[in-house]
């Protein structure tokens, strides 16, 4: 047997043995999560009073309310969403070894987000704000591209996870407000509520997995802020479509670094842990450095934007 076959069995049954450990957290969490998540149904927030058949009046550009950027981030968020059956494959890889609530929440989790793409599909279809054609095989595309990772390790698998589901959150929210349409506006902030729970799940159950092996985790951490990639950035032409929502200013470095990551890293107190090895040191200091670059990438990517004018440049508000 190889050193490397080897170090790969020795990490699953760690894994395995933490997410035994962090089963009864894991419960408590998902009581919590089941107290307070609110049923909603998709169609309740269509207007479907606004549909036409494409039989009879075939999709033209001249049709949508939205336009340029607000119809790219639509684009992106459907997507980005439509990619759940690679996501759910992955959150069973890295948390499916674990019993009773660890199961529970992979289906809770994967029930929430499937109807995010509904009600997304749905609301751009009656409204005709996105081809149809376009969107479906957008999706087609998706799919057949799906989505990986190269690690399933638990304990990166559960940062990703933070990160991603409060830059989804807030991404969806700003897409609501930039689209100046008081429907689409209250669908994204009903998808970003469930985005919110489900960042609070995995947030929480990690600082629990801090004080059981604190060094392992904060290298865990370190690893996915610096590694960051959002799960839309296989969509084809997606450097281009997320550079114009930078500057749009839906989501752009200065939310990634002051909404998404310091947020998380405070509340896990990560600059505050002591007894940490000398691996887990090294990483936090590379993390108070990479924090340091985003401020000054952040800093010019404004000066930037400040000397182009940036008319359609969304003015945000704390929320």
């Amino acid at each position: 047997m190889t050193d490397t076959l080897q170090r790969t069995e020795q990490g699953m049954h760690d894994d395995v043995a933490l997410l035994n450990e962090l089963e009864p957290e894991a419960a408590r969490l998902y009581d919590r999560h089941d107290k307070v998540a609110q049923e909603w149904f998709p169609h309740d927030y269509i207007p479907y009073r606004l549909g036409r058949d494409f039989d009879k009046e075939p999709w033209t550009p001249d049709q949508p309310r939205l336009t340029g950027v607000a119809q790219t981030s639509f684009e992106i968020n459907l997507l980005t969403e439509d990619n759940l059956p690679s996501y759910h494959r992955l959150i069973h890889g890295m948390f499916g070894a674990g019993n009773g609530a660890w199961i529970n929440w992979i289906g809770r989790w994967t029930a929430e987000e499937g109807r995010h793409a509904i009600v997304l599909r749905d609301y751009l279809t009656v409204t005709r704000n996105l081809d149809p054609v376009a969107l479906e095989r957008g999706r087609m595309t998706q799919l057949m591209t799906g989505y990986d990772r190269d690690t399933i390790d638990t304990l990166r698998g559960l940062a990703y996870v933070a990160f991603q589901e409060l830059a989804t959150r807030i991404s969806h929210k700003n897409t609501g407000r930039y689209s100046q349409d008081p429907v689409a506006d209250r669908i994204m902030a009903r998808i970003a509520a469930d985005e919110n729970l489900h960042m609070v799940f995995y947030r929480d159950i990690l600082g629990a997995a801090l004080k059981i092996q604190p060094s392992r985790a904060v290298q865990a951490i370190v690893a996915e802020v610096l590694a960051f990639e959002m799960p839309g950035n296989g969509i084809p032409g997606f450097l281009r479509k997320a550079a114009a929502i930078a500057k749009a200013g839906i989501y752009d470095i200065r939310i990634h670094r002051d909404e998404v990551l310091v947020p998380i890293i405070k509340h896990w107190r990560i600059f505050e842990l002591t007894g940490l090895d000398a691996a887990a040191e090294e990483a936090r200091k590379m993390l108070a450095e990479h924090l340091d670059k985003l401020e000054v990438a952040a800093k010019h990517f404004e000066e930037k934007m400040a000397r182009a004018g940036s008319p359609d440049r969304m003015v945000r508000s704390a929320g």
